[in-house]
């Protein structure tokens, strides 16, 4: 079972503003931000197929946000996948409340100027409360109930108005927006503001999910992350840790066996693989250090955590100045990976690791290339690349990357 992340009920709520900025920015929350923003382009499509089109993107828009919201105050520090489970009642009542909360904007505006304000003072304090109520049972009647508002808003005191100062952003960024899109060609603007609208979005709903995180006792909620965190053993790693540490000060070669046999039983935790090597490293036990950074970098690199795998092969590096991973994809990724990030001592000598461990790998020209590449953009190593290259050529006369080498062959030989 993967690692659950979660956050402590008692966080200051500081904390959470500043980290929960980020919030609709990773996981699974990017990629729905973005395919959410895409997809309103359907409303270009003509007459009653875009609007309705439209309803349904936002429908998604606001079920996922009640998700967020969810997830958030059940105690996980993740956004939610798409497509976990929720209520699709949400969506629908929170889609109905906004667009009801704009035509009666509207209609203030055309026929009764002088009651625009009183509405948008109480759709701003009322909202947080119905988004809430909505976002937790789907039940349109009870988040329109004003002594429903009384209770939701009585349960947080003045911290009640911090979702209500999102929500008020929230409104201006979308005047804004519609404003501004007459300035910007359309294609262009709709998916920027649209992108803008279900960050913002995201953010409110995950916000108000930690503030009834903070104050899930009073809302009668059991986390589900807790529940989740204790079937998996979880903790059982935080009090093996902490068991390591008493035993390290006597007896260190006991808490490294202690800790070893955690590692060998199922996927561990970084705090423990950092702490074993931090034992590893006061015994000066180099070979021991190495055998683990290959464990650990394969076991990264299968969690989707390359570029810390990056770090810890920087580290072995340093004990070992030949060490490279043992497995050639895991090597071979590294090296794209660092190839990307602009380090380019890294990934020659990764790529000089590839070709001499796994020469007659069919990747092995992909990598002798990308070294090359590597090479030449140093004046002082131009030889090498070129060495290099034409031995590439000469043992992979027909590989798909041949005209590729030429190429690069050429470019080398070039005057300029």
């Amino acid at each position: 079972m993967p690692r659950v992340e979660t956050v402590a009920a008692d966080t200051p709520f500081g904390e959470r503003l500043r980290t929960g900025l980020g919030y609709p920015l990773r996981g699974a929350a990017l990629p729905t931000c973005v395919v959410i923003a895409l997809l309103h382009y359907v409303g270009l499509l003509p007459s009653f197929i875009g609007a309705l089109a439209s309803a349904l993107v936002w429908a998604a828009t606001w079920r996922y946000a009640a998700d967020c919201l969810l997830h958030t105050a059940h105690g996980y520090a993740d956004p939610p996948d798409v497509g976990s489970d929720g209520n699709d009642a949400s969506g629908w009542g929170l889609t109905a409340i906004h667009l009801l909360l704009v035509a009666l904007c509207v209609i203030a505006i055309v026929f009764f100027p002088h009651l625009l304000w009183p509405v948008l003072i109480v759709s701003a304090l009322a909202l947080p409360a119905i988004d809430m109520s909505l976002a937790f049972d789907g039940n349109l009647a009870l988040a329109l109930n004003p002594f429903n508002w009384k209770r939701v808003i009585g349960s947080f005191g003045a911290a009640y108005l911090i979702p209500v100062a999102i929500n008020l952003l929230l409104g201006v960024l979308i005047v804004l927006a519609s404003i501004s899109t007459a300035l910007l060609p359309r294609l262009l603007a709709l998916p920027l503001f649209a992108f803008a609208y279900t960050y913002l979005i995201v953010l409110a709903f995950h916000l108000m999910g930690a503030m009834i995180h903070q104050r899930h006792e009073r809302f009668g909620i059991e986390l589900e992350a807790e529940k989740l965190v204790a079937a998996s053993n979880q903790d059982a790693d935080s009090r093996l840790l902490d068991e390591a540490r008493r035993l390290a000060v006597d007896d260190p070669l006991a808490a490294l066996r202690q800790l070893a046999a955690r590692l060998q039983e199922r996927t561990a935790p970084t705090p423990v693989h950092q702490f074993y090597r931090e034992l590893l490293h006061r015994q000066g036990l180099r070979d021991d250090l190495l055998v683990h950074g290959q464990i650990w970098i394969a076991a990264l690199i299968a969690q989707g955590e390359p570029r810390r795998a990056l770090g810890v092969l920087q580290e072995c590096g340093g004990i070992d100045g030949e060490f490279v991973p043992d497995d050639p994809r895991t090597c071979g990724e590294l090296a794209d990976l660092a190839a990307r990030l602009g380090m380019s001592r890294l990934a020659i000598h990764l790529c000089r690791g590839y070709l001499a461990h796994w020469p007659r790998d069919p990747q092995a020209p992909h990598y002798g290339l990308l070294a090359a590449r590597q090479l030449a953009a140093h004046a002082d190593q131009h030889a090498e690349a070129t060495a290099l290259l034409d031995r590439l050529a000469a043992e992979w006369p027909d590989h798909p990357q041949r005209a590729e080498i030429d190429a690069q062959r050429r470019q080398l030989a070039s005057p300029a």
